[in-house]
């Protein structure tokens, strides 16, 4: 490749990317603003940027098709750093109190989102034009899954923000996203493997995985020798790069193996040690966040690109609605049945609805391997917008409530002396 190939080749991306971490700071600006959690805005202003493209291209896709595959390449890493960092997080979150009150809450924020996810597939596989052509049991399983996914980092910042960590409902609610989203990852490679090769691949599934598990515990302790906790001590950034890499290759070879390669990404953010990594994978996970809205830009072109036909207006309301009922409802259940009071229950149920990117990964992953239409991963998308955009005005209401009742309470206690 002489030097006027290569300018030609590089030049649109070197342009384009700018451009696209430009709509991305706009995006976490207007979430400020807002007071949404800045994640919500730069989603949507990513997936609102492919529409716009095209709209101004008269239905043509302005950039080259080069040029979107090396913004996919590059979207793909920031997503594979950031996911990094994200199980890092599930490791580090500590539980609270009350093995009781923790099962039964898991249980009702995953089985009834779960189960809300399978009403909604009947809706699915009864509509021809929502269908598609994927295997049944993907389909099922993979929106069953997209119901019941609770994002970690989202929730994570909820809580920073609102001052909640160290409280019992925020504890509480790390802890049952924590579980569920392990949950969550496992079946959805699970309905890919089944997307991929049916049943009879099942048997070569299990065998990958359990070998990423078992390279997952070897990188663990090695890890926690003295010589690389030294290492990491005097070469921070040096460890960071190797961290990244090592993400990397991981998420490619489970690809190759024909398993999703988010689950590379997640075993080794799980490998790492809790204490004394946080510095370490803070800056990988940073370098994720940059390039992450390249990821949904991409997303928003490659989807709005391709032939929706009406909008399916029938799929976004029962979507969502089935989404808001399953998670606050089961949460709230759940949180019942393991003792907590009603107040808290309510306050669980908002918080595990929280959504945002871990559910917009799972879209992605399941649109890419053909497993959902385009009308179906639309009405999605816009389901964990509004159910993750509702997460804190709602939460903010209920304390709001609650303030004023024992305001009501203390006035009365104080009239009756």
């Amino acid at each position: 490749m002489n030097a006027a190939e290569f300018v030609a080749r590089t030049g649109p991306v070197v342009l384009a990317l700018p451009a696209v971490l430009l709509v991305a700071f706009v995006g976490r600006a207007v979430g400020r603003l807002v007071r949404q959690p800045t994640v919500v805005t730069e989603i949507a202003f990513g997936l609102a940027i492919g529409p716009i493209l095209l709209s101004f291209g008269g239905g043509q896709r302005l950039l080259p098709e080069e040029t979107i595959g090396s913004l996919r390449s590059i979207g793909h890493v920031g997503l594979v750093l950031f996911l990094v960092g994200v199980a890092h997080e599930l490791r580090r979150t500590s539980a609270p109190a009350g093995g009781q009150l923790i099962g039964w809450t898991t249980a009702g924020a995953l089985v009834v989102p779960l189960l809300a996810g399978c009403a909604f597939a009947l809706a699915v596989l009864a509509d021809p034009e929502l269908r598609g052509t994927a295997p049944t049991a993907a389909l099922v399983l993979l929106l069953a899954v997209s119901l019941s996914v609770t994002a970690v980092p989202v929730l994570a910042r909820i809580l920073e923000e609102r001052e909640l960590f160290d409280t019992p409902v925020g504890k509480l609610s790390m802890t049952v996203a924590v579980i569920i989203d392990v949950v969550a990852w496992l079946l959805l490679a699970l309905a890919l493997g089944l997307a991929a090769g049916g049943s009879g691949g099942l048997p070569r599934l299990a065998t990958v995985v359990a070998a990423g598990l078992l390279v997952m515990l070897c990188l663990g302790r090695l890890l926690r020798t003295g010589a690389v906790t030294a290492f990491r001590a005097r070469f921070s950034r040096v460890t960071a790069v190797l961290i990244g890499s090592a993400g990397l290759v991981s998420s490619w070879a489970f690809q190759e193996q024909g398993v999703t390669e988010i689950f590379g990404a997640l075993l080794v953010g799980l490998a790492i040690p809790a204490d004394g990594w946080h510095a370490v994978v803070h800056r990988v996970t940073r370098a994720g966040r940059l390039l992450v809205p390249v990821f949904f830009v991409v997303t928003g072109i490659t989807v709005f690109g391709g032939q929706f036909g009406a909008t399916p207006w029938f799929a976004i309301v029962l979507a969502t609605a089935l989404g808001i009922v399953g998670k606050v409802g089961g949460g709230y259940l759940g949180a019942r049945l393991g003792g907590a009071p009603a107040s808290d229950a309510v306050r669980v149920g908002v918080l595990v609805n929280t959504r945002g990117l871990t559910e917009l990964v799972v879209l992605q992953a399941g649109y890419s391997a053909g497993v959902l239409t385009a009308p179906v991963f639309l009405a999605l998308v816009v389901m964990a917008l509004v159910t993750t955009a509702m997460t804190g005005p709602c939460y903010g209401l209920l304390e709001r409530r609650a303030a004023r009742r024992w305001k009501v309470a203390a006035l009365v206690e104080e009239g009756s002396r």
